[in-house]
């Protein structure tokens, strides 16, 4: 006899609203980016044309585009590292604190729980050349006889930014890979320290392995957010002084905006969201090998 399979009718109603906002939000932008890409769309014409691949053509010709594109190069490669490196160095001390643990995992994470405009607005403050907390103290304590100006000198802004990126992000980084290592078993551990395994030995064999995955998911994660990073950098200095600042997200909001050449700056962010698909797809090959070696 043939079994007759009912439709669950009561599962769609209650995933439908969640389909509705990821269409909404997520797949209609990314297609009408990539229909816009390919016309002469603007944003305050009513009609456009379609050009084929000009747009593409036109940004890659464009040498501020290699300009921003190499910025944010530098600014993801050196933001990642310092969150990995800060993230993982803090949670591994407070792993290791038997008392006030949470206290001080809750201090750590305060910076990821505040918004990006309250984050912008008090580092402008912080650094700020002329009334700023950073800027007095240097010349109170006689490291430097002029203020500096931290956020308007072009040979500093940008490692400015890179450090408060830095101290944003660390507290993500720490939370997952606090949370990884306490599922660590703490017997292998014992088991380590009676055949005479030194610290590095253990980190080496025991707590990298459990957690190199959690590691991973995290650079991924860390790689399209910072890359993709726009509001910190707008709000402290849209880009400048003299696009010393400018990365890709800030360079195509120049073209959409400054320009109005919706097409163009569309052919800008399908051109960043292939490039990161394709450092994803190596990540997780990385990813999945390092899952079969575990199995």
């Amino acid at each position: 006899m043939r079994k007759i399979v009912k439709f669950d009718y009561a599962r769609w109603i209650f995933i439908f609203p969640a389909l509705i906002i990821v269409i909404t939000l997520l797949i209609y932008p990314i297609f009408s980016s990539l229909y816009y890409s390919f016309t002469t769309k603007h944003l305050i014409k009513p009609t456009y044309d379609f050009i084929g691949l000009k747009n593409y053509y036109e940004v890659l010709k464009d040498a501020q585009f290699f300009y921003a594109f190499l910025n944010s190069i530098i600014w993801t490669v050196i933001s990642l590292s310092g969150q990995i490196f800060i993230g993982f160095t803090s949670a591994l001390c407070i792993n290791r604190v038997k008392h006030f643990k949470s206290i001080y995992r809750t201090l750590m994470i305060i910076p990821w729980a505040f918004p990006s405009i309250i984050i912008a607005l008090s580092w402008k403050w912080i650094f700020n050349g002329v009334s700023g907390f950073i800027p007095n103290l240097l010349v109170q304590l006689g490291i430097t006889n002029e203020l500096p100006q931290f956020l308007s000198d072009s040979n500093i802004v940008f490692l400015t930014l890179i450090f408060i990126n830095v101290w944003f992000g660390s507290s993500m980084i720490m939370i997952n890979v606090l949370s990884a290592l306490q599922t660590i078993p703490q017997d292998q551990y014992e088991a380590a320290q009676i055949d005479g395994a030194k610290r590095y030995q253990q980190f080496l064999y025991i707590t990298f392995p459990h957690i190199k995955i959690v590691v991973g998911l995290l650079v991924v994660l860390r790689t399209i957010w910072i890359f993709n990073n726009f509001d910190i950098i707008y709000l402290l200095t849209g880009g400048g002084p003299a696009n010393k600042t400018m990365t890709i997200p800030i360079y195509a909001y120049k073209i959409g905006w400054g320009t109005k050449l919706l097409g163009k700056s569309s052919a800008v962010t399908v051109m960043l969201l292939l490039f990161l698909l394709t450092i994803c797809f190596i990540y997780f090959i990385v990813i999945s090998n390092w899952e079969k070696e575990e199995k």
